[in-house]
């Protein structure tokens, strides 16, 4: 199987940064995309942004755009979300995906959880104010 962790998460004043980082490792696997999504409490989990490996394509949600940066490296095996200017709505769990052939549908977005296969833990983010 394929095992994602996240990393970078923590406390933060509303202004501040963070940057997460999330690897993947395990069995060879065919990684399409990866992306981050997040939830907090009494909501729904949330896409935040995703990488496309093939051209290197990004795609951010409109509260994060701007503000959050999804980079990876030349292994394609991870991405790393960079987040500035840090608002408290922002406090969430960030969780890391990937997208393999088997889950990637051309008739989804990079925003729908079904798109992803694996998934990581997560790590908290907390953003005070």
């Amino acid at each position: 199987q394929v095992q994602l962790v996240e990393s970078g998460g923590g406390l933060v004043q509303a202004g501040g940064s963070l940057r997460l980082s999330c690897a993947a490792s395990g069995r060879s696997f065919s990684n399409i995309a990866m992306g981050w999504f997040r939830q907090a409490p009494g909501k729904d989990r949330e896409f935040v942004a995703a990488i496309r490996w093939s051209g290197g394509r990004t795609y951010y949600a409109e509260a994060v755009k701007d503000r959050f940066s999804i980079s990876g490296d030349g292994a394609e095996n991870t991405v790393y979300l960079q987040m500035n200017s840090l608002k408290p709505e922002d406090t969430a769990i960030y969780l890391c995906a990937v997208s393999t052939p088997e889950t990637w549908s051309v008739l989804r977005w990079y925003d729908s959880a079904s798109m992803y296969e694996y998934w990581g833990q997560g790590t908290q983010v907390t953003v005070s104010s």
